[in-house]
């Protein structure tokens, strides 16, 4: 190799070592999959309560539960590449874009508890992507 062309190391997240980042992914990643889960095994009871149709919820249940492990799975390495947990988050941050979208856009019609469900799911995951970021942030150091 030549002067200067050394082969980078990938940042890494230290998650045993950051207590914050470790809890952050472990209940995320279980919210997830049992969102998931209640989409997916109540999706016509679920799509009648909130206004949502049943293939957009089994969609989205199919989505969690493969992803919900994942959260999970990330949480219980010692470390990982900072690109994993940063896809994590931006996963997190779509999600809750398109939410408000959802919401503000009047695709579907949602009953009260669609349009309360759909924004307060949204917020938590911001919190879950905030707190996963602060950290990242502090798994880096």
């Amino acid at each position: 190799m030549a002067a200067g062309t050394a082969a980078r190391t990938p940042a890494v997240a230290r998650i045993r070592d950051t207590p914050l980042l470790r809890w952050a992914l472990e209940l995320d990643g279980i919210t997830i999959a049992l969102n998931g889960l209640v989409y997916l095994l109540a999706a016509g009871w679920v799509g009648g309560q909130l206004g949502l149709p049943t293939s957009l919820l089994y969609a989205a249940g199919a989505f969690l539960v493969v992803m919900g492990p994942i959260v999970f799975a990330v949480s219980l390495r010692r470390e990982a590449p900072v690109l994993w947990v940063g896809a994590i988050i931006v996963l997190n941050a779509v999600w809750a874009i398109d939410s408000v979208i959802v919401v503000a856009a009047g695709w579907f019609d949602l009953t009260t508890a669609g349009t309360v469900w759909i924004l307060l799911q949204a917020a938590v995951v911001v919190v879950f992507a905030e707190l996963e970021w602060v950290g990242l942030k502090r798994a880096r150091r």
